[in-house]
């Protein structure tokens, strides 16, 4: 058995307790890594691997970074999934006995960084905890360990929805219980989400405070969470504030797969922000506002008062220009309140920040004087709601001055006047300094030597530098001797002895001191955090105002309005973020008319006509007005949409084995199961990922039960022009499509939506358009008129199949008829055929005919 030394002992004793995390043990200047972790750092790092013994036979695997750059380092494991235990010494060096005393004082995880470089000023860092209340619910509870925030809700759809959730909210780590864990696992190291165990609820003396909103059903998964915050971060905990608890009748609900189609948050192509709605609508000066932003975007109203309420502000910031133009010029020199005041929780807060804390305070009182001045009623009511914290800003322009160092112990961060006995000792300190320069010059007029100086260093402290060739000048009697260099003497006098005991003791407490004043000041300040985090709340709504004011006026966005009923009628509606991208050139805004007759659309059209970007900007100006923006059309009249699913796009599903079509299904199958009648729904091109029939029957199958069953506002677009006859079947179905035109063998897209069917699809004008080669374009042609001619052709033996397959869903029979004499009945049948121009009829309108007219022969 191997016998390693003290300190190696002590290593493993501590690494056995954080055995799911890179230990960085502190041993002087570096931090250190040992064994397997030594091994994966050095790679996941790019370090070098060494060895140390460690009083085994061979030598362990170690490597290392330096204390004072470890944070990057730090910020590369985390980011990668990793937790990061920092493991420093706890006492002195010099007056430890055997191996310096070392324990963890912060586990970094995923889910609690909230310091470093890779930090989105703009985003919030969640971290999430989940339990099981039964099979088809979870209690989830989130917070945000860098500003506080903390929510919980009830998940529905199981660990399906619960996963949704996360993706949602971009949680990279989950706190679950072992038992939960197990259930859990596999689903989530495919999406790359951290599992970290927490099998004890904080105590309820602690907890209570946190949890007086929230219904009994959350305490138990707001407790988990809390307990392992406490747990892994070992500090104070007084800025997290009471948990919020959300009601999802409250927010528009709009799942992570149509948040994805919908590009709100995360571009498709590029991951960025860039080409999203958060891009177009991001125009907030301030952290707090951009983070605001991002949470309206998440979870837009279904209140129609308090949407109307955030649009009326707008409204007011719009009127007022000048004011406009002013708040935002003032929030630039606000910084963030939220960050900093879990700064000064965690007691990790300096003195610029404190610096930086008083800064921002100072512009309040204006801000909150220019809204008054107003007379608009939203701005008065958000001014009234402004708590200016002018005692805070108070305490700290007596504390703090101008501008601080970074290092707190480096001095100069209390300013003078603020305690007396500082003061005092700062004065003999600069004093002392000053009779040290006088003290020189006198000697040097005493001894007349003229390049004689008063030097210091820490081992030998003061003395009196003379070189050798004037010690005959020196008075020995008065100088002793004090240290021999190569060239010179050092000397030290009574008097200078005397003085440099006054002057380094009143340095050394003087900065003791100082250190002492500014950790009774940050805890003095704990006491203010609720009230500094409420005012970052009202300043980060109004940063978001004034964002969506610019943002109406800059793109010419109209004030929705909003009625109880069903109908959705928008007027000139553009697609937001195409229309920014093409800088407003050549982008074609249409309308979209829903009623409480025709709540359904289905859309016709060839290929890169603009059905997607049609469907999505409709969603998009949803979205919008329910957070309280002005939208890009010139009329727009909603009803309140409660949620919102897309099926748009294509793509497989690698990480759980799942194919195009897979995916499509189940999109659309929680789409469906879901939704209610207040819902919207948009399904672009179902059925294309399996053969032509199938596709068919399941898109109109789909439709038949949406129109049915759900009766939700549903925007349907497709290639299967044989579904535009649905339109006599579904009372509630309009056919519109996106026309274009064919002139000299080329397709010319006019991006408009016009009533009616399209008559085709022109995909082989598409691949002409994407230079496909010239002889496959000739060859796809010839192709394609010997198909349309089978197809007139051949249509009758297959139409009776077909009609079978596309009429599985009827469920109104119509009742039998007497039956006519079977004369009679052949001429009417004739007649009618007569009178039909077949070659003029689509595939559908043709099947339908003769389904109906064999249904007629049968009676």
């Amino acid at each position: 058995m191997t016998t390693y030394t003290p300190m190696m002992q002590q290593y493993l004793s501590i690494k056995a307790d954080y055995e799911d995390a890179f230990l960085f043990f502190r041993l002087g200047d570096f931090y250190e890594l040992f064994f397997e972790d030594a091994l994966k750092a050095s790679q996941i790092l790019e370090i070098t691997l060494t060895g140390r013994d460690a009083g085994g036979d061979e030598r362990v695997p170690m490597c290392g970074v330096p204390y004072h750059s470890a944070q990057s380092y730090i910020e590369t494991l985390v980011s990668k999934g990793y937790k990061v235990a920092i493991c420093e010494q706890v006492e002195d060096p010099k007056q430890a006995k055997g191996v310096v005393k070392r324990e963890v004082i912060q586990l970094i995880t995923p889910g609690t960084m909230i310091e470093g470089k890779t930090i989105d000023n703009k985003s919030n860092i969640f971290i999430g905890c989940a339990e099981r209340i039964s099979d088809h619910e979870f209690a989830f509870a989130y917070l945000d360990v860098s500003t506080g925030e903390a929510k919980s809700f009830i998940i529905e759809g199981g660990v399906k929805g619960l996963f949704q959730q996360l993706q949602a909210y971009n949680i990279r780590e989950l706190v679950v219980t072992d038992e939960l864990k197990i259930l859990l696992q596999e689903q989530a190291a495919n999406l790359g989400i951290v599992l970290s165990i927490e099998n004890e609820e904080m105590h309820d003396e602690k907890a209570n405070n946190y949890l007086l909103h929230l219904p009994k059903k959350c305490f138990g998964v707001a407790k988990y969470l809390l307990q392992y915050i406490e747990r892994t971060q070992m500090r104070s905990l007084s800025h997290i504030q009471p948990f919020t608890y959300t009601e999802t009748k409250q927010y528009l609900q709009i799942d992570a797969n149509s948040k994805r189609n919908l590009e709100l948050l995360q571009s498709i192509r590029g991951k960025d922000q860039k080409g999203t709605l958060l891009w177009l609508l991001d125009e907030t000066v301030t952290a707090m506002g951009g983070r605001k932003l991002k949470q309206w975007l998440h979870q837009p109203l279904a209140n129609r008062a308090q949407i109307e309420e955030r649009l009326n502000t707008v409204t007011d910031l719009l009127d007022e220009f000048f004011l406009r133009d002013e708040l935002r010029e003032l929030l630039k020199s606000v910084y963030d309140l939220e960050r900093l005041s879990g700064r000064v929780a965690f007691g990790n807060v300096g003195g610029r920040d404190l610096a930086q804390l008083r800064e921002s305070l100072r512009q309040v009182p204006t801000i909150k004087e220019k809204l008054l001045e107003s007379n608009k009623e939203t701005l008065i009511n958000l001014a009234s709601k402004m708590d200016a914290c002018e005692d805070i800003e108070q305490l700290l322009s007596r504390a703090i001055t101008d501008h601080p160092p970074v290092a707190i112990k480096e001095g100069d961060v209390i300013r003078e006047g603020y305690n007396q006995k500082l003061d005092e000792l700062r004065y003999i300190a600069r004093n002392g300094k000053d009779w040290i320069a006088q003290l020189e010059q006198k000697e040097r007029e005493l001894t007349g030597i003229k390049n004689l100086k008063i030097g210091f260093n820490r081992i030998f402290g003061y003395y009196i530098e003379v070189t050798k060739s004037n010690l005959s000048n020196v008075d020995l009697s008065r100088y002793h001797r004090k240290q021999t260099l190569a060239n010179a003497e050092r000397f030290i006098t009574e008097e200078l002895k005397e003085k440099e005991t006054q002057i380094l003791n009143a340095e050394e407490q003087s900065l003791a001191l100082e250190y002492e004043l500014f950790v009774e000041l940050r805890e003095q300040l704990k006491a203010y955090i609720p009230r500094v985090q409420q005012l970052a709340s009202i300043i980060s709504e109004l940063d978001v105002y004034l964002s969506f004011a610019v943002v109406s006026e800059k793109y010419q966005f109209t004030k929705p309005t909003f009625h109880e009923g069903k109908g959705l009628k928008i007027i000139g509606g553009r697609h937001p973020v195409v229309e920014k991208m093409l800088n407003k050139q050549g982008y074609v805004p249409n309308d979209c008319v829903l009623t409480e007759e025709k709540n359904m659309m289905l859309i016709t059209g060839p290929n890169m006509s603009g059905k997607s970007t049609y469907m999505r900007q409709v969603a998009l100006i949803v979205i919008m007005a329910q957070m309280g923006c002005y939208v890009p059309c010139d009329e727009a009249e909603l009803p309140i949409t409660d949620q919102i699913f897309t099926r748009i796009g294509a793509a497989d599903d690698l990480a759980s084995g799942q194919s195009t079509f897979m995916v499509e299904m189940l999109e659309s199958q929680h789409a469906i199961t879901n939704a209610t009648e207040k819902s919207l729904l948009l399904f672009d091109e179902i059925g294309r990922g399996t053969s032509t029939y199938d596709g068919m029957a399941l898109a109109q199958a789909m439709m038949e039960y949406i129109h049915d069953h759900i009766g939700a506002n549903t925007l349907f677009s497709t290639h299967y022009h044989e579904l535009t006859a649905l339109e006599e079947v579904l009372e509630r179905l309009q056919n519109v499509h996106v026309s274009a035109v064919e002139k000299n063998g080329n397709v010319v897209f006019l991006h408009k939506v016009k009533k009616g069917a399209a008559d085709k699809s022109y995909g082989v004008h598409v691949a002409k358009l994407a230079n496909m080669p010239e002889k496959i374009i000739e060859r796809a042609r010839i192709l394609l008129e010997e198909f349309e001619s089978q197809q007139i052709d051949n249509s009758a033996p297959q139409i009776e199949e077909e009609v079978h397959q596309l009429s599985l869903f009827e469920e109104d029979v119509e009742p039998k008829q007497e039956k006519k004499s079977l004369k009679s009945h052949e001429q009417e049948v004739l007649k009618r055929l007569e009178k039909v121009n077949i070659v003029s009829m689509t595939p559908m309108e043709a099947m339908n005919l003769l389904y109906e007219l064999q249904q007629s022969l049968k009676q």
